[in-house]
């Protein structure tokens, strides 16, 4: 399987996303983009310039839609030594990957969007730093879903789990689907720990006795 191998930024997130301290300078690391098993996506892979090859501190991403992605398509990855870019451009930044098809590496760069930032600030989610920034462009966090998110009048909310939110499809209809049946409102990291479970409002609504508050049974 033919894949781009450049020099990436990194930030690892797995599951669990471990972050470094740092300001809202560019970020530079390597990275690899491959196809995955689904013909309409990218494999993503990304690693920082000081993580050894040793250690599980870069990121996986094995569902990047083709759509987001600009000056590279799947076809591009079979035209050995082609020099691209790829580019994912998002509210929170871009991110951008120059290379040669197969075995020679490239350089990237991930640069944050301080506009992004500002707007965040102002609804009340401070302490963004580059990696926090780059992991909300690969999984899509910006600023009109965390509005509508805002607005349903979910609690706990923060800079950080709004990537859980985001990774795990936690939209203002799954919690109105929730709360419409009249059960107390859960808070954000509740409605994470539902959704992981795969627990959805129908199946609530069978097991749950309606007299109990939803929160008992999570």
């Amino acid at each position: 399987m033919h894949s781009l191998r450049l020099l990436g930024t990194g930030a690892a997130l797995s599951c669990s996303l471990v972050l470094h301290a740092a300001t809202l300078a560019p970020l530079h690391g390597r990275c690899t983009i491959g196809a995955s098993g689904d013909s309409a996506r990218f494999r993503l892979e990304v690693r920082p310039d000081d993580c050894p090859e040793s250690r599980h501190c870069g990121s996986n991403f094995s569902s990047e839609s083709l759509t987001r992605f600009t000056g590279i398509t799947l076809a591009d990855l079979a035209r050995e030594g082609a020099n691209l870019t790829a580019t994912l451009a998002a509210e929170s930044g871009t991110f951008t990957c120059t290379g040669t098809v197969r075995d020679h590496e490239g350089r990237s760069v991930f640069t944050p969007n301080d506009a992004f930032v500002e707007k965040m600030d102002g609804m009340g989610y401070t302490g963004l730093n580059s990696e926090k920034l780059m992991a909300y462009t690969f999984v899509g966090v910006d600023s009109a879903w965390v509005q509508s998110m805002k607005q349903t009048g979910v609690k706990g909310m923060t800079a950080d789990n709004l990537l859980a939110l985001r990774i795990f499809n936690i939209n203002p209809d799954y919690v109105h689907s929730f709360t419409s049946m009249g059960y107390e409102m859960p808070d954000a990291d509740k409605f994470v720990a539902l959704k992981v479970q795969g627990v959805n409002a129908e199946e609530v609504r069978r097991r749950v006795d309606p007299d109990s508050h939803l929160q008992d049974h999570a």
